[in-house]
């Protein structure tokens, strides 16, 4: 009995000592994933997330640019540069938004942390062609401050088609990406980080 009320205490002593039970604890930060993105009930809104995610290397939020089949019955399409197609054939066999995040994930990894990716639009245009799709098409520069040998500059010109979702939300469904001048396209880009 003696050592019955020893075993006791001792449990006793250390459940009060070991792991404070009794306290409670500070919250944990929510997932930042999102930080810089908003709810894209404008078309222009899936442009401003798409330059965030360049901007933030947040892969989550440039897949979230890209249509969800969940919300819309449009299954994503990609149409590349001739240039790119005729070096990277795998552009054209069915790409899809699994193959998007591959590429994004890739530069993003190879962009040192205190870098930033840069994606910037000029002369953009929307135009509508129907109620819930529209057009965009726009002029792109990317530079992505990478240490490998693949070329750190890429500009051209997209055509983005966008859809209205369930949720009244915008997204890309389909792109078709065309170089301009001497630099590298946009589908060049996907290519050499796919």
């Amino acid at each position: 009995m003696k050592y019955y009320k020893i075993i006791l205490y001792l449990i006793l002593i250390m459940l009060v000592n070991s792991c404070d039970l009794l306290v409670t604890r500070k919250p944990e930060i929510p997932d930042q994933g999102r930080a810089n993105f908003l709810p894209p009930t404008e078309p222009r809104i899936v442009i401003e997330n798409l330059k965030n995610s360049f901007t933030d290397k947040n892969v989550q939020n440039y897949i979230a640019c890209l249509v969800d089949t969940i919300f819309v019955a449009k299954k994503f399409r990609f149409s590349p540069s001739s240039e790119a197609a005729s070096t990277f054939i795998f552009l054209t066999q069915d790409w899809n938004i699994f193959d998007e995040r591959k590429y994004f994930s890739s530069v993003v990894s190879k962009v040192p942390k205190d870098f930033q990716i840069t994606l910037s639009i000029t002369d953009e245009n929307y135009s509508s062609l129907s109620g819930d799709t529209l057009l965009y098409t726009a002029n792109y520069f990317i530079n992505v401050p990478h240490n490998s040998s693949e070329p750190k500059s890429y500009a051209g010109n997209l055509q983005f088609n966008m859809v209205r979702d369930s949720r009244s939300n915008w997204s890309i469904y389909f792109w078709k990406d065309t170089r301009s001048g001497n630099l590298p396209s946009w589908s060049e880009l996907k290519g050499y980080f796919y």
